[in-house]
């Protein structure tokens, strides 16, 4: 790894190592990253919410912190 990992992205990294002991490849770095994302979906799906303005409707992406933290973790892990 070429930079420190955040205290998250650290600890779902090592959770990796601790189960497979080999040399890390940049694929295995994407594989974790695509889970994490993938878990995103799952757990925490893009939701949207209508909110009523000037007489129209408008839709908004729903902050969710779950799914940010998820999406976040897995960036970090991709940017090694």
């Amino acid at each position: 790894m070429t930079k420190k990992l955040p205290p998250a992205a650290y600890a779902v990294w090592n959770a990796f190592l601790d189960r497979y002991e080999w040399e890390v490849t940049t694929e295995e770095l994407f594989a974790v990253a695509a889970v994490l994302r993938a878990a995103a979906e799952i757990v925490a799906p893009l939701s949207y919410e209508d909110v009523w303005t000037d007489g129209r409707m408008l839709q908004y992406e729903k902050d969710d912190p779950v799914r940010n933290k998820l999406l976040a973790i897995a960036d970090e892990l991709e940017t090694q």
